[in-house]
């Protein structure tokens, strides 16, 4: 269980440590639900969790090649390439897919073989934008309204991000290495144990009635393991967000969590605690968390 909260002090930063390669993707036991649930989305509601500028095939082909290199290289017993190479079968599930089939969209294909969703980040006079992207599991924002955007753009709703973030993140992309991969965590409570979530920031609960009695089974903490990798061939950065959901019930039996939790959603300018929708049930939450850690 990821507990990215533990000793934040509640000023946004980026947090970018190393990654090494072998560690850059992740399986665990919710890997056929989730990747089932993804093809679901792909089929009843495409657009809405797939993007791509024209003319980024190419840069999408790029990911889609170093993905399924380090997937049969690192998980053989998960996937299995085709005869010929002409695509790849994924054993747990039993999907199999042939790469001829997404020759318009490979990123479309790269996103259907792992529980990541995909971002394809590309340079521009204005900063690095989001020019392809394949996002089944968004937490309250809508991915096509995204397309195109720059960083700077794309969190601007974010507080402090253009005083604090902007240029640390901007330098990082700029001076990103291709043999260096990069990983940081964003945490929130949300009152859904959905992964697909474009209810939008800022509006009042899916659950009016949650109460210190019933938050810890009304209340999750939602954890986003996030990475990037630069592009080796086109130069363009693959940022990749994995989305964790883990009930608060669970996330209290951790020694001292309650007591971390409780002081990081305290330390967060009201601002943040807005943008996170937090206030609606800010109170019932700390209330908890206090009978919790004792």
């Amino acid at each position: 269980m990821y507990l990215p909260f533990v000793k934040e002090r509640g000023r946004p930063k980026m947090g970018l440590k190393s990654l090494t390669v072998e560690d850059w993707i992740e399986i665990d036991q919710d890997f056929c639900v989730q990747l089932l649930e993804k093809q679901r989305l792909l089929q009843h509601c495409y657009s809405d969790v797939f993007v791509a500028q024209d003319n980024t095939q190419l840069e999408q082909k790029e990911i889609l090649s170093l993905l399924t290199d380090h997937l049969l290289q690192h998980f053989p017993d998960t996937y299995q390439t085709l005869e010929a190479g002409l695509g790849i079968r994924n054993l747990r599930t039993g999907q199999t897919w042939v790469y001829s089939a997404f020759k318009q969209s490979p990123l479309d294909l790269a996103g259907r073989l792992v529980q990541e969703d995909l971002c394809l980040m590309m340079p521009s006079a204005a900063g690095y934008r989001l020019a392809a992207a394949s996002v089944c599991f968004p937490l309250r924002w809508v991915l096509k309204e995204k397309l195109g955007e720059p960083m700077g753009q794309i969190h601007q709703s974010v507080p402090d991000y253009t005083r604090l973030l902007a240029c640390p993140v901007d330098n990082v992309f700029s001076r990103l290495k291709e043999d260096f991969s990069g990983l940081r965590f964003n945490w929130n409570i949300v009152d859904s144990p959905a992964l697909h979530l474009t209810q939008a920031k800022y509006t009042t609960l899916f659950n009016s009635d949650i109460t210190a009695e019933n938050a810890g089974r009304c209340l999750w903490l939602r954890v986003e393991r996030q990475t990037i990798r630069r592009l080796p061939i086109s130069g363009g950065i693959l940022f990749t967000i994995r989305s964790f959901v883990y009930p608060l019930s669970q996330v209290v039996e951790v020694p001292d969590a309650a007591g971390q939790l409780a002081k990081a959603v305290q330390s967060l300018k009201r601002e943040m605690q807005t943008y996170k929708n937090l206030l609606p049930f800010k109170t019932a939450l700390l209330e908890y968390l206090e009978v919790k850690s004792q």
